[in-house]
């Protein structure tokens, strides 16, 4: 299964999803599918969670409270799900907010295991 297989399979299967993204921490991304309904600007939004994440991470490596597995987003717009992957690399799931969030971190979690297996 490709990188794009993977993440296509998991904006098909959420109720609710716009996009998945997978991304290096410094803002680049690896790849991403957009769904037909989203309306915001990816790249912006990708970049500027990353950076986010990055500080999250940071200070989860501060306080030494075990590695960064999750993080989870909500505005009233939206709900951004992250899953880490590695030191480098994570996958964002962005969903409407009233999407199956649940299900959104399910799939996260399960597709996370192919998407390395094909980054190796």
């Amino acid at each position: 299964m490709s990188l794009r297989d993977a993440l296509n399979s998991i904006v098909q299967s959420v109720e609710g999803s716009l996009a998945a993204v997978i991304m290096a921490y410094d803002g680049i991304p690896i790849d991403e599918v957009i769904g037909d309904q989203s309306e915001f600007d990816m790249q912006l939004l990708s970049v500027e969670y990353a950076t986010v994440l990055k500080e999250i991470k940071r200070a989860v490596d501060v306080i030494k409270m075990g590695d960064l597995e999750e993080v989870s987003i909500a505005t009233s717009r939206t709900c951004v799900v992250v899953r880490v992957l590695n030191d480098d690399l994570f996958v964002a799931l962005i969903m409407k907010r009233d999407g199956n969030i649940g299900k959104g971190r399910y799939m996260l979690k399960l597709k996370s295991f192919e998407v390395l297996r094909e980054l190796s």
